[in-house]
Order: C-alpha cells, then sequence, then structure tokens
C-alpha cells in the first residue's frame, strides 16, 4: 500500500491516487476499493468517483473527517484483495462501420496502413474494459485497443459529433453518447443508446464493465435503431467469471 497516496480535495473530497498510468491492474484495485465501501459503507461517505488511476471518495465533514476517513481507508485497503467480484460483465454494442457513419475510416486506414476490413476485424476483437465514465453523461473511456489501430485526434475538433459515433482517439476509442464537439476520428455509428434519461438505468454500463463491438450492415442498424426508439430492444449482456 506504500505506491497508494491520499489527498485533500477541499473539505469534503479525498482523492485516493494508486498510480500515474492507465493500466488495468490499476483499475482492478480502485474498483476493488470501491466495490467494497459500496457494499460495507463507511460513516461519513457519500460517493465514490472512480477515474482512470484514482478513486474520489466523497464525505459529509458534519459526520467524519479528514484525518479519521483516512486510518478507515487505509485499514479497508489492508483487509481487500484487487477486486471483490470476480464477474466480468461484457455489453455487446452493434456498430454499423464506414460510410456516412464512419468519414474518418479512410484516414485511418491510411495513418496505420490497415484496410478497413482489417480495421473492423481488429476493432471487435477484443473485449474493452471501462476505465472510468466522464466528459458526457455515459462516455465511456475504453482501454486497451490493439496497438495497430493507435490514430491521433483530428487536429481542429468538429463542433457537432452525432449521438452513437464510435471513433478512436489516441490509443482508446469510445462512442458519444450525446451530440457533442469532439475531435476522435470517426469509424462507425452504433444505434444504441448508452445514456438515455427515459431509461430506469439512464446510464447503459458502469466503470469495470467492458464493451466488445460487432459489426452490422446499414438495414441491421436501421432495424436495431427503430427498437431503440420503440424501447424492445434489449442490449445483449453476457456474464463469465474472470
Amino acid at each position: 500500500m506504500k505506491d497508494v497516496v491520499f489527498l485533500p480535495v477541499g473539505d469534503s473530497a479525498i482523492s485516493v491516487e494508486f498510480g500515474r498510468n492507465i493500466d488495468s491492474k490499476i483499475n482492478k484495485r480502485i474498483r476493488s476499493l470501491s466495490d467494497s465501501l459500496r457494499f460495507k459503507p463507511v460513516r461519513g461517505v457519500t460517493e465514490c468517483v472512480p477515474t482512470f488511476r484514482s478513486l474520489l471518495v466523497c464525505y459529509n465533514p458534519e459526520q467524519t473527517g479528514y484525518d479519521t476517513l483516512v486510518r478507515k481507508l487505509k485499514k479497508r485497503l489492508s483487509s481487500i484483495g484487487d477486486t471483490n467480484t470476480n464477474t466480468k460483465r461484457v455489453f455487446h454494442i452493434p456498430v454499423c462501420y464506414g460510410g456516412e457513419f464512419g468519414e474518418d475510416i479512410g484516414f485511418v486506414s491510411s495513418h496505420t496502413g490497415l484496410s478497413e476490413n482489417e480495421i473492423i476485424d481488429l476493432h471487435t476483437g477484443r473485449d474493452y474494459l471501462i476505465f472510468m465514465l466522464g466528459f458526457l453523461p455515459g462516455f465511456a473511456y475504453l482501454g486497451d485497443m490493439d496497438s495497430r489501430l493507435f490514430t491521433p485526434r483530428l487536429s481542429n475538433p468538429r463542433t457537432s459529433i452525432p449521438a452513437g459515433s464510435v471513433g478512436i482517439g489516441g490509443e482508446q476509442t469510445g462512442i458519444y453518447p450525446l451530440a457533442s464537439p469532439g475531435g476522435w476520428q470517426l469509424i462507425g455509428r452504433t444505434p444504441v443508446r448508452p445514456y438515455d434519461p427515459d431509461r430506469e438505468s439512464p446510464i447503459l454500463y458502469a466503470a469495470g464493465d467492458y464493451v466488445r463491438f460487432f459489426a452490422v450492415c446499414r438495414e441491421e442498424y436501421d432495424i436495431i435503431e427503430s427498437k431503440v426508439k420503440d424501447g424492445s430492444y434489449i442490449c445483449n449482456i453476457t456474464e463469465t467469471t474472470e
């Protein structure tokens, strides 16, 4: 636990820093502490917010103080392992690649030296860990992308990107859950809504879950989109033991 650093954030939060790199092992330690505090609450803790390399622990200063909470967090860390769960939850997300939905796939191809089909095969060929959610409601920062797909962001970000757009930004990939400005290279689009304020659980997944993309044609995209709009589409979720 010598590598863990505790930092005050104002008068009602503590940042528990686990490292300085984006790493799946660090992420497991963050999830471990976050899950532990969720399932076995500590007095005064009001919220936990996981990030790439830290956990923000918010607390009520009328119920606990910085020094007291740091001691409790250190004790909790010494009593838990890397993670409190062995269940891996994977959300299978359909994507229509290229064409009008993936206007930058040609640039990704020229930058990487891969054909469009090779890009699609690599992009759909693995499970992506959700390291954190941020930027927009339901925007998942996905790690562990194949290094052959690494492509720099746009030099001039777009002022508006359609909701559902799937892009590559440097060493990461992700889905824009809402129409917004952005600078990632667009390679496709999904009809699935990572964020839907009218859904019982507005955000589809959580940090620590996984996303796996699969390719669909335009006709399949349109069918799924219709089901999403009428509320009949159910995202396929698989659970395995890690």
